[in-house]
């Protein structure tokens, strides 16, 4: 039985070269990154780093969606008796949540130690540099409305409303937190990384080579384009870099971080503390970006578990979406 075990070791070493022809950290495990801090540094702010008492103050005229931040004064929770609202009516005041159900964190951003007023951080105004065509041709809508798209059927409606992927970019490229459910579970094999995101239940299985130009040259065809992109990983200093080109064009619509046909985003994940990974990553896109832009985040280890995200899609409640958005 011993020398079965040791051919079975020999075999994988061999086969495997990652597991022994790189430095590797440790990034399995679960791990949040809620805050409240946003992707773009909020009006009126003018640095990156805050000090405990100014990152008090900001999260003091944070609310999200309507929603203030937890512990602070809370809506009324819906009234079941007030009836239905208005036919037609586009009174976005009706929610689908009140105050027990949103968790988006209760501080802002804590990255080495320190408050930060936005997760972009070059160029130095905190702010994605989008080009004002793209902008302005970009479709109106807000983070968590949901309801606005077509109804000709089940494919008709957004993202979001299909459940197809999480909301808010909370899959990737470039993982960012949202209103709840920001908890990861990281699981690392000598060839392979994969990262199951709670929000909607997405899965990112990422391939690790031995070095960047072998893990380019095992990118797919252009012609492929997956939910979160086409990614492919290495480490660097013991560092995961994962590159994602080719992200779907559906996705890229509904995105906080649109990237073209011709764009990349550049991830990279460092364990810096037994508790902390230290998170960031870049974007280049000539087409949409007027100058290449980073953004910064940590991921803090935590107990909680990844639960299931129990959405609609697939169960009978499409055909009640359909037909009330027709009615």
């Amino acid at each position: 039985m011993r020398i079965f075990r040791l051919v079975g070791l020999v075999m994988v070493l061999v086969t495997c070269p990652t597991a022994v022809g790189q430095q590797r950290e440790d990034l399995t495990g679960t791990w949040t990154n809620a805050s409240l801090t946003t992707l773009n540094r909020p009006g009126g702010v003018d640095k990156l780093i805050l000090s405990k008492t100014e990152a008090d103050a900001l999260v003091a005229r944070i609310t999200i969606a309507g929603f203030a931040p937890e512990g602070a004064p809370t809506e009324e929770f819906s009234n079941p008796d007030a009836g239905a609202p208005v036919r037609g009516g586009a009174d976005f005041g009706v929610k689908a949540y009140d105050q027990f159900w949103v968790a988006p964190g209760e501080q802002l951003a804590l990255v080495k130690g320190e408050f930060r007023s936005s997760y972009v951080v070059d160029p130095p105004s905190g702010r994605v540099p989008m080009r004002p065509e793209y902008a302005r041709q970009r479709p109106v809508s807000t983070r968590y409305v949901t309801g606005v798209g077509g109804n000709e059927g089940p494919e008709a409606p957004p993202l979001s409303e299909r459940c197809l992927i999480g909301f808010g970019n909370t899959g990737g490229p470039g993982m960012l937190s949202t209103l709840y459910n920001n908890t990861y579970q990281i699981v690392q094999s000598p060839d392979h990384v994969m990262i199951l995101v709670e929000m909607v239940h997405d899965a990112r299985i990422v391939p690790t080579f031995d070095s960047a130009s072998a893990a380019r040259r095992a990118h797919r065809p252009d012609v492929i384009t997956p939910w979160l992109g086409d990614s492919v990983g290495w480490y660097e200093g013991g560092t995961l870099v994962v590159e994602t080109i080719n992200i779907r064009p559906e996705q890229v619509q509904a995105s906080a971080i649109p990237v073209s046909p011709s764009g990349k985003v550049i991830e990279r994940f460092t364990r810096i503390a037994d508790g902390e990974i230290f998170y960031e990553f870049s974007v280049d896109d000539p087409a949409i970006y007027s100058t290449p832009w980073r953004a910064e985040l940590s991921f803090y280890a935590t107990k909680e578990q990844v639960h299931e995200y129990a959405c609609h899609e697939g169960n009978h409640a499409m055909a009640g979406i359909l037909g009330g958005a027709r009615q």
